[in-house]
């Protein structure tokens, strides 16, 4: 057995992180680069992924840049190529590339589109990744994978969308399915569910003052999470420090989860959404509305 000291390190382990261009994508990369792995940081807007890399780089470690959207599976896979290609291997995949792209609409109102965008980047975005990695994994006969699900997809939420609540859902079914058919050749997937944390996906709403203060009563620690507070558990099920885990869903959420319901929204919610949600989507239509 290793030392408990080195069962964190990720020393000439290879990570790739999607979604990296901001909010915890960036967190989970700086946090496996300081683990010293070489990280591959991946997403659309590539000058902020050269950012990310720059940082890394600067603090002497590793890592490289490289555009993918993640809804396209031949990007996903030439994103794959290039990290075999410039460290040598694959080791570590964080599926974190995902959207909340109905944000705030009530579902009476919510555009097809939007719900459609919001699996697609999440659900099939997720197995894209995931798919592209296992084709390197597999014959390797070993690896790691973590995708993100939420605390949204372990119960319907009046303050999460219909839409990503469902995909997060699916993201935890599709996290223990892979693990079933890919452990037998070596390779570990497990689900991080967050609970509220700030970042770019959930500061609007965070800063509604109401709904700040709603979710702290919803969670046991009376708090928002800190972005740093999710590096320990990203850690443990990159590592071999969870050597045995696998189709795990590993929450962390302040304790959020305890409760068995949550109260509806107050009207004064309501209106404060429907405040800061453009095409009143977020409006609800009431029975006597004709």
């Amino acid at each position: 057995m290793a030392p408990p000291h080195t069962l964190f390190d990720m020393t000439d382990r290879t990570a790739v992180v999607t979604g990296a261009s901001s909010g915890l994508g960036v967190v989970f990369a700086e946090a496996l680069a300081e683990a010293g792995a070489n990280v591959v940081v991946a997403a659309r807007r590539v000058s902020r992924l050269e950012e990310v890399a720059a940082r890394i780089t600067s603090a002497g470690g590793a890592a490289l840049a490289v555009e993918c959207d993640v809804t396209d599976a031949e990007s996903t896979a030439a994103l794959m190529d290039a990290a075999v290609a410039r460290f040598g291997g694959l080791d570590v995949v964080v599926a974190n590339a995902g959207v909340v792209a109905e944000g705030g609409t009530v579902p009476e109102k919510m555009p097809p589109d939007l719900f459609e965008q919001s699996l697609r980047v999440n659900v099939v975005g997720t197995f894209n990744t995931c798919q592209a990695a296992a084709r390197h994994m597999l014959p390797a006969g070993r690896g790691i994978m973590v995708t993100l699900a939420s605390v949204a997809g372990m119960g319907a939420h009046y303050e999460v969308p219909g839409a990503y609540g469902s995909a997060k859902a699916a993201i935890i079914n599709l996290t223990q399915h892979l693990a079933l058919r890919w452990g037998d050749r070596g390779i570990r997937v497990n689900a991080l569910a967050p609970g509220w944390f700030p970042s770019e996906m959930t500061d609007v709403v965070i800063g509604i003052p109401a709904f700040n203060q709603r979710l702290r009563d919803q969670t046991a620690l009376d708090r928002l999470g800190d972005p740093k507070e999710l590096v320990g558990p990203l850690l443990l099920l990159c590592s071999e420090a969870g050597s045995f885990m696998t189709g795990t869903t590993l929450v962390v959420d302040g304790g959020a989860s305890c409760s068995l319901g949550e109260a509806p929204f107050p009207d004064a919610l309501y209106d404060a959404f429907a405040a800061n949600v453009p095409g009143g989507l977020a409006e609800r239509i009431m029975p006597d509305d004709r």
